[in-house]
């Protein structure tokens, strides 16, 4: 695949952005409480790749998520010792024009985040 350029949103429109995305890099689920509880999945995107057009005023400041209609679209994560610098984990679901079927014929990575065990896929995926 190659790099697209998509264009995402909270449900009310509020926020929108847009974000150079390489789904042959594929997607990220996770099986930790908040993840799971969310249906959280995401692609990363490094910040040069990402750009708010509107809205970053309505997202919560904890949480991440519309004050109008409760959606996260997406959130800035943290340098960590196993990645390679901070990036945006942006929520698929968001994506206004993803073809679905790009999407599924993507790579998925599945984190055992419940185990603090975040390099294992978990016993249990099909719920997540």
């Amino acid at each position: 695949m190659e790099t697209k350029t998509l264009h995402g949103s909270c449900k009310c429109g509020t926020v929108k952005f847009e974000a150079d995305v390489d789904l042959s890099k594929g997607s990220i689920k996770c099986n930790c409480t908040s993840c799971w509880k969310r249906r959280w999945w995401t692609v990363a995107v490094k910040p040069p790749q990402f750009r708010s057009l509107a809205g970053d005023d309505s997202l919560s400041e904890h949480g991440h998520f519309c004050t109008k209609c409760g959606v996260i679209p997406y959130a800035l994560m943290p340098k960590q010792p196993w990645n390679d610098g901070e990036y945006y984990a942006v929520n698929v679901a968001v994506f206004d024009d993803l073809d679905p079927g790009e999407l599924m014929g993507a790579p998925i990575r599945i984190c055992d985040g419940r185990n603090n065990n975040w390099f294992e896929q978990p016993e249990f995926v099909a719920h997540l």
